[in-house]
């Protein structure tokens, strides 16, 4: 384990001899840049930037730790018989995004402790943070795993009734060189999905994916159904939640298994959240990219754990409550593990 020090926090970068590297700079607690072995040669597998010496210079979260919560809540309000509560709407909306304009990305976190393996990142975020009521104490950990695996341990605790959903909001593309992430191939275990508008608030139903392009149970490339249908056209592309199995919820098979276009890789990604929102980067175009130049349109796949989006505003859905009381303990896992294949 090395760290390095700069305006925008530290970089703290976690190895295992032979096996994944992986680089977290602690303005957002966000991966900068992940290797993992592959026919004897280090892959990058994720988008990112060079090094925590430049800005996050860009708005797709690349990477980044996301709270207070993630994904979109409507009308950045919370709705409810008790509750009544405005938030902090993004720029240029009027829904709040990701935990709002100064969400947890843009907040340098504590590096808590840290070791070859293993790095705990600490975050207190105040009463009335971006319209949220109660402090919140958040505590994220990433380790390496044996096996080719990093593991995500995210928890709070807060003084007043709040909803949370802490997830990473990394992009994925498993090519040696990386082309058109929409040539991956992707399997989800999951049989229904949320509709949207144009908004990308969900209308309140949740739909199955049979017979539709949000099908897949089976596994097939990303571009296979792109554009496909209606639904699509709302984010010009998949930009949907996906309510998992039951059997996910117990991390007793993947959420979701990524494979690179020529098979060389493939990515188990496994949570105890119920759902996982599905990103195609149709909007990555002209995101700094490591080297400098501009991403391209698609260039990696977001997949991201949480609660469905709006959650706070819909106690009906089957699935766990994302609200977190006094007294009560938030803990929540994410892990990735690779498998070279060949």
């Amino acid at each position: 384990m090395t760290t390095t020090t700069s305006d925008h926090g530290d970089l703290v970068t976690l190895r295992r001899d032979g096996g994944i590297t992986l680089d977290i700079m602690s303005l957002g607690a966000t991966w900068l840049g992940c290797t993992v072995p592959v026919g004897g040669v280090q892959r990058q597998v994720l988008l990112g930037r060079h090094s925590a010496r430049e800005p996050l210079a860009q708005s797709a979260y690349l990477g980044a730790t996301i709270g207070r919560y993630a994904n979109r809540i409507s009308e950045a309000s919370l709705r409810g018989d008790d509750c009544g509560l405005a938030l902090v709407p993004n720029p240029g909306s009027r829904h709040q995004l990701h935990g709002g304009p100064e969400g947890f990305d843009k907040r340098i976190w504590n590096i808590e402790s840290r070791s070859g393996h293993e790095a705990c990142f600490t975050l207190t975020s105040p009463d009335g943070d971006q319209g949220f009521q109660g402090e919140l104490d958040v505590r994220v950990t990433y380790r390496l795993l044996d096996g080719l695996a990093i593991e995500m341990v995210a928890e709070a605790r807060t003084t007043r009734p709040t909803p949370v959903c802490l997830t990473n909001h990394a992009y994925f593309n498993l090519d040696a060189t990386h082309r058109d992430a929409r040539e991956h191939v992707l399997r989800i275990s999951a049989d229904r999905y949320l509709p949207v508008d144009r908004d990308l608030i969900p209308f309140g139903r949740l739909d199955p994916v049979q017979g539709t392009s949000f099908d897949f149970r089976e596994g097939k490339t990303v571009a296979r159904d792109w554009l496909r249908d209606e639904q699509q056209e709302a984010g010009a592309g998949y930009d949907h939640a996906f309510l998992l199995d039951s059997e996910c919820a117990a991390m007793q098979r993947p959420a979701c298994v990524l494979s690179a276009s020529d098979g060389s890789l493939a990515m188990e990604m496994s949570t105890t959240l119920p759902s996982l929102q599905v990103y195609g980067g149709q909007y990555l175009g002209g995101i700094p990219s490591r080297d400098g130049t501009p991403c391209a349109a698609c260039a990696g796949i977001a997949l991201e754990p949480q609660f469905l989006p709006d959650s706070p505003n819909h106690p009906e859905w089957p699935q766990p409550t994302c609200w977190l009381e006094p007294g009560q303990v938030y803990r929540q896992v994410i892990r990735w593990r690779f498998l070279p294949r060949g």
